[in-house]
Protein backbone atom coordinates (compact mmCIF):
# COMPACT_ATOMS: atom_id res chain seq x y z
CA UNK A 1 0.00 0.00 0.00
CA UNK A 2 1.47 3.37 -1.05
CA UNK A 3 0.93 5.97 1.64
CA UNK A 4 1.03 9.74 1.39
CA UNK A 5 1.21 12.44 4.02
CA UNK A 6 -1.20 15.10 2.82
CA UNK A 7 -3.76 17.72 3.81
CA UNK A 8 -7.46 17.05 4.41
CA UNK A 9 -9.79 20.03 4.49
CA UNK A 10 -12.02 20.37 7.57
CA UNK A 11 -12.85 24.09 7.49
CA UNK A 12 -15.98 25.97 6.52
CA UNK A 13 -16.62 27.74 3.23
CA UNK A 14 -14.03 30.48 2.64
CA UNK A 15 -12.28 29.59 5.91
CA UNK A 16 -10.01 26.62 5.20
CA UNK A 17 -8.54 24.59 8.02
CA UNK A 18 -6.59 21.43 7.30
CA UNK A 19 -5.53 18.24 9.06
CA UNK A 20 -2.19 16.69 8.18
CA UNK A 21 -2.98 13.01 7.68
CA UNK A 22 -1.38 9.78 6.53
CA UNK A 23 -3.61 8.18 3.91
CA UNK A 24 -3.57 5.57 1.18
CA UNK A 25 -2.62 7.33 -2.05
CA UNK A 26 -5.78 6.00 -3.74
CA UNK A 27 -8.18 7.43 -1.11
CA UNK A 28 -10.05 10.67 -1.90
CA UNK A 29 -8.80 13.97 -0.43
CA UNK A 30 -11.36 14.19 2.36
CA UNK A 31 -11.92 10.46 2.59
CA UNK A 32 -10.62 7.75 4.88
CA UNK A 33 -7.17 8.18 6.39
CA UNK A 34 -4.89 6.02 8.52
CA UNK A 35 -3.74 8.55 11.13
CA UNK A 36 -3.96 12.29 11.79
CA UNK A 37 -0.58 13.76 12.72
CA UNK A 38 -1.21 17.50 12.84
CA UNK A 39 -3.15 20.60 11.78
CA UNK A 40 -2.52 23.57 9.47
CA UNK A 41 -4.33 26.94 9.57
CA UNK A 42 -3.44 29.19 6.60
CA UNK A 43 -5.88 31.93 7.70
CA UNK A 44 -3.70 33.26 10.51
CA UNK A 45 -0.80 35.60 9.85
CA UNK A 46 1.72 33.97 9.84
CA UNK A 47 0.26 30.55 9.00
CA UNK A 48 -0.07 28.30 12.04
CA UNK A 49 0.69 24.58 12.07
CA UNK A 50 1.08 21.87 14.70
CA UNK A 51 2.77 18.58 13.87
CA UNK A 52 3.43 15.55 16.05
CA UNK A 53 7.11 15.11 15.16
CA UNK A 54 7.40 11.55 16.44
CA UNK A 55 4.53 10.32 14.27
CA UNK A 56 5.76 12.27 11.24
CA UNK A 57 9.26 10.79 11.50
CA UNK A 58 7.82 7.31 12.03
CA UNK A 59 5.73 7.51 8.86
CA UNK A 60 8.56 9.04 6.82
CA UNK A 61 10.82 6.17 7.96
CA UNK A 62 8.13 3.69 6.88
CA UNK A 63 8.13 5.14 3.35
CA UNK A 64 5.20 7.59 3.34
CA UNK A 65 5.69 10.35 0.76
CA UNK A 66 4.70 13.92 1.77
CA UNK A 67 3.01 16.23 -0.72
CA UNK A 68 4.72 19.51 -1.68
CA UNK A 69 2.78 21.57 0.86
CA UNK A 70 3.33 19.10 3.68
CA UNK A 71 7.02 18.86 2.79
CA UNK A 72 7.29 22.67 3.10
CA UNK A 73 5.60 22.55 6.50
CA UNK A 74 7.94 19.76 7.63
CA UNK A 75 10.95 21.84 6.57
CA UNK A 76 9.67 24.80 8.60
CA UNK A 77 9.15 22.50 11.60
CA UNK A 78 12.64 21.01 11.21
CA UNK A 79 11.42 17.47 10.58
CA UNK A 80 12.88 17.19 7.05
CA UNK A 81 16.05 18.84 5.79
Amino acid sequence: MATKIRLTRIGQKKAPLYRIVVADSRAPRDGRFIEAIGTYDPNKEPSEYHVNEELAKKWLANGAQPTETVNRLFKQAGIVK
